[in-house]
């Protein structure tokens, strides 16, 4: 398995409040499957983070584009492929 970041960047405040339910239940369903690593905001609100744990940059490209905070053009969407030091 992979990991890949999805730096989810903050764009219409208003908007992702209205959102926020509806992207929790979104990644909910993939932490119950096993493809997020780690999720959270950031501390300054400017949005969040998701880590993908899949097979491929094409899966996690797949599942970032596809959570409603992005959808709904709430957030901004920076994926990059992320190594963990910790073992």
């Amino acid at each position: 398995m992979i990991l890949y970041a999805a730096i989810l960047k903050t764009i219409d405040p208003k908007k992702d409040a209205e959102i926020l339910d509806v992207h929790k239940a979104y990644l909910q369903k993939y932490i119950d499957e096993g493809k997020i690593f780690a999720k959270g905001p950031f501390t300054d609100h400017s949005g969040g983070l998701v880590i993908y744990k899949v097979d491929s940059y094409e899966e996690a490209k797949k599942l970032a584009e596809n959570d409603p905070a992005v959808l709904e053009k709430s957030r901004t969407l920076t994926l990059k492929e992320w190594r963990s030091n910790i073992e």
